[in-house]
C-alpha cells in the first residue's frame, strides 16, 4: 500500500462507498446534527435582542418615563420590552425542544449508520479471509487476523459513531459562533485569527502523533488476542506441564506493551486539550481587554458584547470536545488504514477456466519443484510419479520429509512451482477452475477440524446440495463411526463441542472420515488419517478406508506402513526427493529405507 493511502481522503473516499447505500439516513443524521449546532448558535444570537431590547429598553423607557410624568407609564410605554420577556419563555422551550429532536434524529441515525457500516465491514473481511492463499494465513499472525474482525472494526465504529456525533454537531456549533461573533463586531473578532491557526497547528500535529500510536495499539491488540487464544487451545497442556507460570508472564509482556501504547495516546490528548484550552483564554483575555477600549465601547452595546462574550465561551467546550474526540476519530482512521490493506491482499490465484463435473482421477506429477516463500531450501526436489485412476500411490518418510507438501500442492494451497507441473487426467492442474479442481479431491488430514455442531452437519459439511439423514448414516457406517454414535444420548444430533472438544482423537477422525466418504469424490487425501485410532478402532475403520478408495485415486500418508501394504505404488521421500519407489514386496526386497523402517515397526 503507497504511503498515501495511509492519509485521512483516500481513506475516507473508500469508507464513503459503505455509506452509499444508506445516503438517505446519512443526510437525515448530518441535517440533524447541524439543526443542533444552529439552534445552540441561535440561542446565543437571542441573547442580544433580549438584554438590549428587554431588559436594555426597560431601563431606557424608565428614564423617558420619569420625564414624561406618571400618563406615560399608563399609555403601555413598556409595551415593547415587556413583549420581548413574554415571548422570551415560548422562544426557549421552542429552541430547545427542537434541539432534543435535532439530538434523537441524528444520533438513532449515525447510531444505525455506524452499526450497518460496521456489520458491511466485518462481513467483508470474513469473506475476504475465504479467499486468501493459505501462504498468507500462514504467514500471520492469528491473534492480529482474528483482531481485525473484533478490534479494528470496534474502532471503525466509534469514529463512525460517538466521533462523528462530535466533530459535526461541535464543528457547526464552532462555526455558528465565530459567525455570529464576526456578525456582531468584527473588530473584537480579529483575535480568532491569532489563535485559530495555532489551535489548528496543535490539532494537526497531534492528529499524525494519533494516527501513528493508534497502528501501534491495534498491533498490541493482536499480540492480546494470540496469546490468549494460545492459551486457551493449549489449556490441557498448559495444565499437565505446570505452564500457568509461562503463560502468566508471556501475558503480562503483550499487556503491558498494550498499556504503553495506550498511555503514549493518553498523554498526547492529556496534553493536548489543556494547551488548546490555554490558548482559547488568551482570545477570551483579548476579547475582555479590548472591551474596555473607548472606541470600541462606543460601538458596543451590552447585548452585543454579552453576545459575542457568550459566543466565545460556547466556542471553549465543544473545541474541547473535538479535541478529545480527535484520538478517537484518529483510532479510527487508522483501523480503517488497516482494514483497507488487508482488502488489498490479493486473493488466491483462479486464472483456470476448465471445469469438469468428475474427473477420472489420473494423477501425474512430472518432474515437480516447490519451495516455500519463507524458506530458501526447496522443499520438494524433482519429484515424478503417476498414478491411475482407482490406484493408490502412498508416500512414506520422516516428519518433515515434504510428504504433506505434496498432498497440499494437489489442492493448490501453495502455488507458483519452482518447476515441473501436475496434472489431473493429463490437464494442468492451473487450468482448471479452482473450485472445480477442489470439488474432486477430498481430505481426511492428521488435524481433523469439527465445527461447533452436530455430529450429522459435520459429516454433511462439505456435501455438495442437499444431503437426506440416511445418507449421513451409510457413511458413518462405512467409516464405522455409528459404533459410537448410537451411545451417545442425542445420537447424530449430538453437539461436538468447539473443534470436536467432546470426542476423543478417534472419534473426531471417524467423523472426518465419514465427511470424505460422504463427498464421494474421484480422488482421495488421507494425511495420517489413521494416526489418532488405536489399534482396535484402526482395524474396525481400516475396512471402511479400503471401501473409501475403491474406484479412487487416493494419495495416502502414513507412518504405520501395515496401513498401505497394498498400495499400488509406494513412494519414500526423504528431504524433498524419492529415494525409493515401488511395491511394498518390491522395497522389502531392495532392503533399503522402507525396509529399515519396516523393520523396526514390526521388529522383523
Amino acid at each position: 500500500m503507497t504511503k498515501s493511502s495511509h492519509d485521512i481522503g483516500p481513506v475516507f473516499k473508500r469508507l464513503l462507498v459503505y455509506l452509499k447505500p444508506l445516503k438517505a439516513m446519512f443526510a437525515m443524521s448530518i441535517f440533524g446534527l447541524v439543526l443542533y449546532g444552529v439552534v445552540d448558535a441561535t440561542f446565543i444570537a437571542f441573547m442580544k435582542p433580549f438584554i438590549d431590547n428587554g431588559f436594555g429598553g426597560q431601563v431606557a423607557e424608565l428614564s423617558s418615563a420619569a420625564g414624561a410624568g406618571v400618563d406615560a407609564l399608563d399609555s403601555g410605554g413598556f409595551s415593547a420590552s415587556n413583549d420581548v420577556l413574554m415571548l422570551a419563555p415560548f422562544f426557549v422551550i421552542g429552541l430547545f425542544s427542537l434541539r432534543g429532536l435535532a439530538n434523537f434524529t441524528s444520533t438513532y441515525g449515525i447510531s444505525f449508520i455506524s452499526a450497518s457500516l460496521i456489520k458491511s465491514m466485518r462481513q467483508q473481511v470474513f469473506e475476504h479471509y475465504l479467499t486468501l492463499p493459505v501462504s498468507y494465513i500462514d504467514r500471520e499472525n492469528s491473534g492480529n487476523l482474528i483482531s481485525r474482525v473484533t478490534y479494528d472494526t470496534e474502532q471503525i465504529a466509534r469514529a463512525s459513531g460517538s466521533a462523528l456525533i462530535t466533530i459535526v454537531r461541535d464543528g457547526v456549533t464552532v462555526i455558528g459562533m465565530l459567525t455570529l461573533m464576526f456578525y456582531y463586531s468584527w473588530k473584537l473578532s480579529l483575535v480568532i485569527f491569532i489563535v485559530g491557526p495555532l489551535i489548528g497547528l496543535i490539532i494537526s500535529i497531534v492528529s499524525r502523533r494519533f494516527r501513528k500510536v493508534s497502528k501501534q495499539i491495534q498491533s498490541a491488540m493482536g499480540d492480546v488476542t494470540a496469546a490468549t487464544e494460545q492459551m486457551i487451545k493449549g489449556h490441557k497442556n498448559v495444565l499437565a506441564f505446570g505452564g500457568q507460570e509461562t503463560e502468566a508472564e508471556r501475558f503480562a509482556k503483550v499487556n503491558e506493551n498494550n498499556r504503553k501504547r495506550n498511555m503514549k495516546l493518553a498523554v498526547a490528548q492529556a496534553i493536548s486539550q489543556p494547551l488548546i484550552m490555554v490558548i482559547g483564554s488568551f482570545a477570551l483575555a483579548f476579547i475582555l481587554y479590548a472591551a474596555s477600549f473607548d472606541s470600541l465601547k462606543a460601538e458596543l452595546t451590552a447585548g452585543t458584547f454579552a453576545t459575542v462574550l457568550a459566543a466565545m465561551l460556547s466556542m471553549l467546550q465543544p473545541i474541547k470536545s473535538l479535541t478529545r474526540v480527535n484520538a478517537e476519530f484518529q483510532r479510527g482512521i487508522a483501523a480503517c488504514s488497516t482494514i483497507f490493506e488487508l482488502l488489498d491482499v490479493e486473493p488466491e490465484s483462479d486464472q483456470g477456466r476448465h471445469t469438469v463435473e468428475r474427473a477420472q482421477g489420473k494423477l501425474s506429477f512430472q518432474d515437480v519443484s516447490f519451495g516455500y516463500q519463507s524458506q530458501e531450501k526447496l522443499a520438494l526436489q524433482g519429484i515424478s510419479f503417476e498414478v491411475n485412476p482407482g490406484q493408490t500411490v502412498a508416500l512414506v518418510g520422516r516428519s518433515g520429509s515434504g510428504k504433506s507438501t505434496i498432498a497440499s500442492l494437489i489442492t493448490r494451497f501453495y502455488s507458483g512451482l519452482s518447476q515441473g507441473k501436475i496434472t489431473i487426467d493429463d490437464i494442468d492442474i492451473n487450468d482448471y477452475q479452482l473450485a472445480s479442481l477442489r470439488s474432486q479431491v477430498a481430505l481426511v488430514s492428521q488435524q481433523v477440524t469439527l465445527f461447533n455442531d452436530s455430529i450429522a452437519n459435520n459429516i454433511a459439511y462439505a456435501y455438495p446440495g442437499d444431503v437426506s439423514r440416511e445418507q449421513i448414516i451409510h457413511a458413518a457406517k462405512l467409516a464405522h463411526a455409528m459404533e459410537f454414535i448410537e451411545q451417545l444420548p442425542e445420537g447424530l444430533d449430538t453437539q461436538v463441542g468447539e473443534n470436536g472438544v467432546l470426542l476423543s482423537g478417534g472419534q473426531r477422525q471417524r467423523i472426518a472420515i465419514a465427511r470424505a466418504m460422504l463427498r464421494d469424490t474421484p480422488l482421495l487425501i488421507l494425511d495420517e488419517a489413521t494416526s489418532a485410532l488405536d489399534t482396535e478402532s484402526e482395524k474396525a475403520i481400516q475396512q471402511g478406508l479400503d471401501n473409501l478408495r475403491q474406484n479412487r485415486t487416493s494419495v495416502v500418508i502414513a507412518h504405520r506402513l501395515s496401513t498401505i501394504e497394498s498400495a499400488d505404488l509406494i513412494l519414500v521421500i526423504e528431504q524433498g526427493e524419492v529415494v525409493e519407489r515401488g511395491t511394498h514386496e518390491s522395497l522389502l526386497a531392495l532392503d533399503g529405507m522402507y525396509a529399515k523402517l519396516y523393520q523396526m515397526q514390526f521388529g522383523s
